[in-house]
Protein backbone atom coordinates (compact mmCIF):
# COMPACT_ATOMS: atom_id res chain seq x y z
CA UNK A 1 0.00 0.00 0.00
CA UNK A 2 1.51 3.25 -0.80
CA UNK A 3 2.03 5.79 1.94
CA UNK A 4 0.53 9.23 2.01
CA UNK A 5 4.21 10.73 1.28
CA UNK A 6 5.10 8.04 -1.94
CA UNK A 7 1.54 9.28 -3.04
CA UNK A 8 2.55 12.71 -3.19
CA UNK A 9 6.04 12.79 -4.38
CA UNK A 10 4.74 10.48 -7.23
CA UNK A 11 1.87 12.88 -8.31
CA UNK A 12 1.89 12.71 -12.09
CA UNK A 13 1.85 15.93 -13.64
CA UNK A 14 -1.23 15.47 -15.21
CA UNK A 15 -2.57 16.37 -12.49
CA UNK A 16 -2.41 20.13 -12.47
CA UNK A 17 -4.33 19.66 -16.52
CA UNK A 18 -7.14 18.10 -14.30
CA UNK A 19 -6.85 20.77 -11.56
CA UNK A 20 -6.41 23.61 -13.35
CA UNK A 21 -9.12 23.27 -15.77
CA UNK A 22 -11.91 25.79 -14.78
CA UNK A 23 -15.62 24.36 -14.23
CA UNK A 24 -18.55 26.32 -15.80
CA UNK A 25 -19.58 28.11 -12.74
CA UNK A 26 -16.03 29.36 -12.19
CA UNK A 27 -15.95 31.15 -15.76
CA UNK A 28 -17.01 34.28 -15.26
CA UNK A 29 -13.90 34.84 -12.75
CA UNK A 30 -11.32 33.00 -14.57
CA UNK A 31 -12.14 34.84 -17.85
CA UNK A 32 -12.19 38.20 -15.85
CA UNK A 33 -8.35 38.45 -16.11
CA UNK A 34 -7.13 40.41 -19.40
CA UNK A 35 -3.53 41.58 -20.64
CA UNK A 36 -4.49 44.79 -19.45
CA UNK A 37 -4.37 43.91 -15.64
CA UNK A 38 -2.69 42.19 -12.76
CA UNK A 39 -4.75 39.42 -10.50
CA UNK A 40 -3.56 38.62 -7.32
CA UNK A 41 -5.50 36.15 -5.15
CA UNK A 42 -4.89 35.77 -1.41
CA UNK A 43 -5.77 33.01 0.83
CA UNK A 44 -6.42 32.38 4.62
CA UNK A 45 -4.63 29.67 6.86
CA UNK A 46 -3.07 27.04 5.08
CA UNK A 47 -2.18 24.10 7.55
CA UNK A 48 -0.98 20.62 5.97
CA UNK A 49 -0.51 19.06 9.62
CA UNK A 50 -2.95 17.32 11.98
CA UNK A 51 -6.48 16.66 10.66
CA UNK A 52 -4.95 17.97 7.69
CA UNK A 53 -3.18 15.28 7.07
CA UNK A 54 -5.27 13.02 8.30
CA UNK A 55 -7.76 13.69 5.70
CA UNK A 56 -5.14 13.84 2.40
CA UNK A 57 -4.21 10.42 3.80
CA UNK A 58 -7.89 9.03 2.94
CA UNK A 59 -8.02 10.52 -0.71
CA UNK A 60 -6.28 10.84 -3.76
CA UNK A 61 -3.63 13.62 -3.46
CA UNK A 62 -5.57 15.98 -6.15
CA UNK A 63 -8.27 16.02 -3.45
CA UNK A 64 -7.16 18.99 -1.34
CA UNK A 65 -7.44 21.07 -3.99
CA UNK A 66 -9.43 20.31 -6.25
CA UNK A 67 -12.71 22.50 -6.32
CA UNK A 68 -10.36 25.88 -6.33
CA UNK A 69 -7.13 25.26 -8.13
CA UNK A 70 -9.32 26.20 -11.43
CA UNK A 71 -9.42 29.93 -10.03
CA UNK A 72 -5.84 29.79 -8.23
CA UNK A 73 -4.40 28.50 -11.72
CA UNK A 74 -6.43 31.66 -13.48
CA UNK A 75 -4.73 34.04 -11.39
CA UNK A 76 -1.10 36.22 -12.35
CA UNK A 77 -0.54 35.41 -8.87
CA UNK A 78 -1.75 33.06 -5.44
CA UNK A 79 -0.39 34.31 -2.38
CA UNK A 80 -0.99 31.43 0.24
CA UNK A 81 -0.38 32.18 4.10
CA UNK A 82 1.32 28.77 5.08
CA UNK A 83 0.84 27.74 8.59
CA UNK A 84 3.71 25.04 8.95
CA UNK A 85 7.13 24.62 8.34
CA UNK A 86 7.88 22.01 5.47
CA UNK A 87 10.92 19.82 6.66
CA UNK A 88 11.48 16.30 7.32
CA UNK A 89 13.35 17.15 10.35
CA UNK A 90 11.81 17.31 14.14
CA UNK A 91 12.50 20.18 15.86
CA UNK A 92 10.11 21.63 17.79
CA UNK A 93 9.65 24.63 19.61
CA UNK A 94 8.37 23.98 23.28
CA UNK A 95 4.78 25.79 22.62
CA UNK A 96 1.72 24.33 23.07
CA UNK A 97 0.87 23.57 19.04
CA UNK A 98 3.84 22.77 16.87
CA UNK A 99 2.99 22.19 13.55
CA UNK A 100 4.84 20.37 10.61
CA UNK A 101 4.37 19.55 7.07
CA UNK A 102 5.51 17.04 4.48
CA UNK A 103 7.72 18.28 2.08
CA UNK A 104 6.20 16.64 -1.49
CA UNK A 105 3.40 18.72 0.00
CA UNK A 106 4.85 21.49 -1.79
CA UNK A 107 3.98 20.17 -5.15
CA UNK A 108 0.89 19.63 -4.75
CA UNK A 109 0.44 23.41 -3.70
CA UNK A 110 2.24 24.85 -7.05
CA UNK A 111 0.19 22.65 -8.82
CA UNK A 112 -3.10 23.96 -7.49
CA UNK A 113 -2.21 27.38 -8.13
CA UNK A 114 -0.19 28.84 -5.36
CA UNK A 115 2.55 30.89 -6.42
CA UNK A 116 3.59 32.80 -3.07
CA UNK A 117 3.67 31.49 0.36
CA UNK A 118 4.12 34.20 3.14
CA UNK A 119 5.73 32.33 6.15
CA UNK A 120 5.31 35.56 8.38
CA UNK A 121 2.84 33.89 10.62
CA UNK A 122 3.23 32.25 14.11
CA UNK A 123 3.69 28.90 12.77
CA UNK A 124 6.01 28.98 10.27
CA UNK A 125 9.20 29.19 13.10
CA UNK A 126 7.44 25.67 15.31
CA UNK A 127 10.32 23.91 13.82
CA UNK A 128 12.96 26.24 14.65
CA UNK A 129 15.42 27.75 12.53
CA UNK A 130 16.72 24.75 10.64
CA UNK A 131 12.58 24.27 9.96
CA UNK A 132 12.77 27.58 8.77
CA UNK A 133 15.85 26.94 6.46
CA UNK A 134 14.04 23.44 5.10
CA UNK A 135 10.81 25.37 3.86
CA UNK A 136 12.16 27.91 1.95
CA UNK A 137 13.95 25.40 0.38
CA UNK A 138 11.36 23.09 -0.41
CA UNK A 139 9.01 25.82 -1.50
CA UNK A 140 11.78 27.25 -4.08
CA UNK A 141 12.25 23.85 -5.80
CA UNK A 142 8.53 23.59 -5.91
CA UNK A 143 8.36 26.76 -7.78
CA UNK A 144 7.08 28.81 -4.83
CA UNK A 145 8.36 32.10 -3.96
CA UNK A 146 8.74 32.08 0.30
CA UNK A 147 8.24 35.63 1.61
CA UNK A 148 7.92 36.85 4.64
CA UNK A 149 10.70 35.74 6.17
CA UNK A 150 14.42 36.91 6.38
CA UNK A 151 17.77 37.01 7.94
CA UNK A 152 17.68 39.71 11.36
CA UNK A 153 19.69 42.53 11.10
CA UNK A 154 22.24 44.19 13.29
CA UNK A 155 20.33 47.76 12.29
CA UNK A 156 17.17 48.11 13.61
CA UNK A 157 16.38 50.62 11.60
CA UNK A 158 16.62 48.44 8.56
CA UNK A 159 13.79 48.76 5.49
CA UNK A 160 12.03 45.51 4.90
CA UNK A 161 12.07 44.66 1.44
CA UNK A 162 8.27 44.00 -0.82
CA UNK A 163 8.24 40.98 -3.10
CA UNK A 164 7.37 42.20 -6.20
CA UNK A 165 5.21 40.38 -9.02
CA UNK A 166 5.35 42.46 -12.22
CA UNK A 167 2.76 42.16 -15.57
CA UNK A 168 3.29 44.67 -18.55
CA UNK A 169 4.53 47.59 -16.70
CA UNK A 170 1.73 46.88 -13.64
CA UNK A 171 3.26 46.05 -10.08
CA UNK A 172 1.90 44.83 -6.99
CA UNK A 173 4.54 45.36 -4.28
CA UNK A 174 3.90 42.83 -1.09
CA UNK A 175 4.82 43.34 2.43
CA UNK A 176 4.06 40.44 4.87
CA UNK A 177 4.20 41.03 8.46
CA UNK A 178 3.47 39.27 11.55
CA UNK A 179 2.10 41.91 14.44
CA UNK A 180 2.03 39.28 17.10
CA UNK A 181 4.56 38.15 19.82
CA UNK A 182 5.75 34.68 18.78
CA UNK A 183 6.03 32.37 21.56
CA UNK A 184 9.13 31.03 22.66
CA UNK A 185 10.70 32.31 19.93
CA UNK A 186 14.02 34.62 20.58
CA UNK A 187 14.91 36.06 16.94
CA UNK A 188 18.95 37.12 17.20
CA UNK A 189 21.07 39.11 14.39
CA UNK A 190 21.89 37.43 11.80
CA UNK A 191 18.91 34.39 11.58
CA UNK A 192 16.81 33.72 9.70
CA UNK A 193 13.20 34.23 11.18
CA UNK A 194 9.39 35.32 10.25
CA UNK A 195 9.25 39.36 9.66
CA UNK A 196 7.82 40.19 12.71
CA UNK A 197 8.72 44.54 13.05
CA UNK A 198 7.43 47.32 15.09
CA UNK A 199 4.50 49.25 13.31
CA UNK A 200 6.61 52.04 13.02
CA UNK A 201 9.03 50.06 10.99
CA UNK A 202 6.25 48.61 8.80
CA UNK A 203 4.98 52.25 8.05
CA UNK A 204 8.45 53.84 7.19
CA UNK A 205 9.16 51.08 4.75
CA UNK A 206 6.06 51.56 3.31
CA UNK A 207 6.33 55.39 3.06
CA UNK A 208 9.92 54.81 1.58
CA UNK A 209 8.87 52.50 -0.68
CA UNK A 210 5.60 54.49 -1.92
CA UNK A 211 7.84 57.89 -3.04
CA UNK A 212 10.66 55.57 -4.75
CA UNK A 213 8.07 53.64 -6.70
CA UNK A 214 4.53 55.96 -7.04
CA UNK A 215 3.15 53.94 -9.91
CA UNK A 216 3.46 50.29 -7.68
CA UNK A 217 0.55 48.87 -5.68
CA UNK A 218 1.23 48.53 -2.23
CA UNK A 219 -0.55 45.56 -0.49
CA UNK A 220 0.03 44.54 3.51
CA UNK A 221 0.02 41.16 4.24
CA UNK A 222 -0.61 40.77 7.99
CA UNK A 223 -1.20 38.19 10.40
CA UNK A 224 -2.56 39.88 13.60
CA UNK A 225 -5.87 40.05 15.79
CA UNK A 226 -7.55 37.77 18.09
CA UNK A 227 -8.49 34.25 17.07
CA UNK A 228 -12.31 33.51 16.68
CA UNK A 229 -13.57 36.98 16.80
CA UNK A 230 -15.79 37.95 13.88
CA UNK A 231 -14.73 41.48 13.89
CA UNK A 232 -11.88 43.55 13.96
CA UNK A 233 -10.11 44.73 17.02
CA UNK A 234 -9.73 48.10 17.55
CA UNK A 235 -5.74 47.57 17.12
CA UNK A 236 -6.67 46.50 13.80
CA UNK A 237 -8.42 48.95 12.81
CA UNK A 238 -5.71 51.28 14.03
CA UNK A 239 -2.84 49.66 12.66
CA UNK A 240 -4.84 49.58 9.45
CA UNK A 241 -5.03 53.45 9.12
CA UNK A 242 -2.00 54.01 10.22
CA UNK A 243 -0.66 51.83 7.13
CA UNK A 244 -3.13 53.20 4.46
CA UNK A 245 -1.94 56.71 5.36
CA UNK A 246 1.60 55.68 5.05
CA UNK A 247 0.47 54.47 1.21
CA UNK A 248 -0.39 50.97 1.46
CA UNK A 249 -3.55 50.48 -1.27
CA UNK A 250 -5.09 47.10 0.31
CA UNK A 251 -4.60 45.24 3.62
CA UNK A 252 -5.04 41.52 3.89
CA UNK A 253 -5.48 39.87 7.06
CA UNK A 254 -5.40 36.64 9.09
CA UNK A 255 -4.71 34.48 12.23
CA UNK A 256 -8.53 34.81 13.78
CA UNK A 257 -9.01 32.24 11.92
CA UNK A 258 -12.72 33.53 11.23
CA UNK A 259 -13.72 36.23 8.24
CA UNK A 260 -13.40 39.32 9.68
CA UNK A 261 -15.01 41.66 6.95
CA UNK A 262 -14.31 44.84 5.77
CA UNK A 263 -15.87 48.07 7.40
CA UNK A 264 -17.67 51.01 5.42
CA UNK A 265 -15.21 53.71 7.03
CA UNK A 266 -12.02 51.89 5.83
CA UNK A 267 -10.23 54.05 3.56
CA UNK A 268 -8.51 51.29 1.69
CA UNK A 269 -9.57 47.69 0.72
CA UNK A 270 -8.66 46.09 4.28
CA UNK A 271 -9.81 42.21 4.71
CA UNK A 272 -8.90 41.80 8.69
CA UNK A 273 -9.09 38.39 8.06
CA UNK A 274 -9.58 35.95 5.69
CA UNK A 275 -10.60 33.01 8.20
CA UNK A 276 -9.05 29.11 7.23
CA UNK A 277 -8.53 28.04 3.69
CA UNK A 278 -6.85 24.75 4.05
CA UNK A 279 -7.61 23.57 8.03
CA UNK A 280 -8.88 21.33 10.58
CA UNK A 281 -11.14 23.68 13.17
CA UNK A 282 -14.32 22.57 14.12
CA UNK A 283 -15.55 25.90 15.25
CA UNK A 284 -18.17 26.86 13.44
CA UNK A 285 -17.54 30.24 12.09
CA UNK A 286 -14.37 28.50 11.63
CA UNK A 287 -16.33 26.46 8.61
CA UNK A 288 -16.25 29.38 5.95
CA UNK A 289 -13.11 31.46 4.47
CA UNK A 290 -12.50 34.17 2.00
CA UNK A 291 -10.18 33.97 -1.16
CA UNK A 292 -9.66 37.80 -1.94
CA UNK A 293 -9.52 39.25 -5.26
CA UNK A 294 -6.80 42.03 -6.09
CA UNK A 295 -7.24 43.43 -9.54
CA UNK A 296 -5.25 46.26 -10.64
CA UNK A 297 -4.76 48.20 -14.16
CA UNK A 298 -2.86 51.10 -14.72
CA UNK A 299 -5.00 53.79 -13.18
CA UNK A 300 -6.56 51.56 -10.54
CA UNK A 301 -7.16 48.82 -7.51
CA UNK A 302 -10.13 46.98 -7.30
CA UNK A 303 -10.79 44.45 -4.63
CA UNK A 304 -12.90 41.48 -3.92
CA UNK A 305 -13.96 38.46 -1.91
CA UNK A 306 -14.63 34.71 -3.04
CA UNK A 307 -16.27 33.26 -0.58
CA UNK A 308 -15.41 29.74 0.79
CA UNK A 309 -16.92 26.52 2.65
CA UNK A 310 -14.48 24.71 4.24
CA UNK A 311 -15.16 20.65 4.58
CA UNK A 312 -13.11 17.79 5.63
CA UNK A 313 -10.36 19.89 5.48
CA UNK A 314 -10.36 20.89 2.05
CA UNK A 315 -11.64 24.66 0.68
CA UNK A 316 -14.37 24.77 -1.51
CA UNK A 317 -15.99 27.31 -3.45
CA UNK A 318 -19.55 28.55 -1.31
CA UNK A 319 -21.57 28.72 -4.98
Amino acid sequence: MLTLRTLLCLLPAVVCLTMCSPSPQEADVVHAQTDDSLVVLFTGDLLLDRGVRIAMAAHPADWLLADVAPVLCSADATVANLECPLTPMSTPLGKRYVFRGDTCMASLLRKGGITHATLANNHSNDQGNQGLQSTLSVLSRAGIVPMGCDTLSNDSAHLIAPTLISKAGLHVALFPAVLLNLENWMPRPGALSPIQPSLSLLTRSIRTYSSQHPSHRIVCILHWGVEFQPHASLTQISQATVLAHAGADAIIGHHPHVVQPPRPQDPIPTYYSLGGFVFDQHHPLACRGAVARIVVRQDSLSASLLPLRIRSCRPEWDK
